[in-house]
């Protein structure tokens, strides 16, 4: 995600060199990989990854994982990344739950915890619960590890929101957290550094590591107590100038529709709650879709992810009935090749897991955009 491929054999790149090695060696799994293949794939010299290696052991960021037969001369030392060696917390602040989770280096779950949250509370009884859950998911207990190296708290919370100062604005439905700094207040509760982004963005860039790469341009649409969107687009989390990329569920559909708790008219999100308020999942796939088909047709994005508890509980509806919107708007354009959509599957988990990626991310030289 947003990074180049390869090394560079310069000083002042030692860090970025380091998270090319440490990326492949993530990517490589209990397999491991050699010194020699590191060498070839990140472009650098034998001599700087022998470098970079015995420094990441030393660190115990990697271990020896056995050897390899060669195909000449002796055979090859393979080594494997520690998952152990460091975690992160991943906070899903939603306006009804609140999911943590404990992420190792290898993006494993090692501890979860779920529990009801009233984001409309005082500010500092969900600081208070949040950091709560913080320290129960990364002390241990029955079944869990014991405390460990934490980086630091990925936190993923609705938009709209600025990720850079990590301070709210006006949550939908929830206006009194306009202004709020609860980057630098979780900061102070937990004593870890912590990182504020949109749920949407969060669950968008653990789709976009797990797919290695690999997966294109695509939209998530995250349909739980909310609507919105994370964009992947060119290998990077599009966030936008102001963190205002993805508000999906405020695009107007029907102009005199209900109004919606953003204070519009006729919104995506309103029609799309009041259809699952009715249980009728067909019509609030249809309308998603709708939504969908419009940002398919802007973006020319390659696939579509559902995920939220609201897809999880009818997947097969949500994602039929969206593909069958997108596939009819791109018939009447006279476009030929389907655009695939899935859903991404755990509910509401993807945005935990991947709000922890917002701490780990950078560890592999994927920020995931600026």
């Amino acid at each position: 995600m947003n990074r180049s491929n390869s090394g560079a054999n310069l000083p002042t790149l030692r860090s970025h060199n380091a998270a090319l090695v440490l990326d492949l060696l993530r990517a490589a799994g209990e397999r491991g990989i050699s010194r020699l293949e590191l060498a070839e794939r990140t472009g650098l010299t034998p001599q700087a990854v022998s470098k970079i290696t015995a420094r990441l052991r030393a660190e115990g960021l990697a271990a020896g994982a056995g050897q390899r037969a060669s195909t000449g001369g002796k055979p090859r030392t393979v080594l494997r990344l520690v998952p152990d060696a460091g975690y992160a917390v991943g906070l899903h602040l939603d306006r009804d739950e609140l999911t943590v989770v404990l992420v190792d280096l290898s993006g494993a779950v090692a501890a979860s915890r779920t529990a009801p949250l009233d984001l409309g509370a005082p500010a500092d009884e969900v600081l208070a619960a949040a950091a709560d859950a913080v320290t129960a998911v990364r002390g241990g207990g029955q079944g869990q590890p014991g405390v460990r190296q934490v980086l630091g708290v990925g936190v993923a919370v609705p938009g709209p929101l600025d990720h850079r100062g990590g301070v709210l604005h006006r949550v939908t439905g929830f206006p009194q957290w306009d202004g709020y700094p609860l980057r630098d207040a979780l900061a102070v509760r937990t004593g870890l550094p912590v990182v504020v982004d949109k749920d949407t963005n969060a669950a968008a860039l653990g789709l976009a590591l797990r797919a290695a790469g690999d997966g294109g341009d695509f939209a998530y649409l995250h349909l739980g107590t909310g609507l919105g969107a994370g964009l992947v687009l060119g290998g990077a989390l599009h966030r936008g100038a102001r963190t205002a990329a993805g508000e999906f569920g405020h695009q107007t559909v029907q102009l005199d529709g209900p109004v919606c708790g953003c204070g519009g008219r006729g919104c995506i999100e309103a029609l799309c709650l009041a259809a699952v308020a009715r249980g009728d999942a067909a019509e609030a796939a249809r309308v998603l879709g709708t939504g969908a088909a419009n940002l398919v047709g802007l973006l020319d994005i390659d696939r579509v992810v559902l995920g939220g508890r609201t897809v999880a509980a009818d997947p097969d509806a949500y994602v039929r009935g969206v593909r069958a919107v997108i596939d009819e708007r791109a018939g009447l354009g006279g476009i030929d090749a389907p655009v695939p959509v899935t859903a991404a599957g755990g509910g509401d988990r993807p945005v935990a897991e991947g709000a922890a990626q917002l701490i780990l991310a950078p560890l592999f030289g994927r920020a995931g955009g600026a």
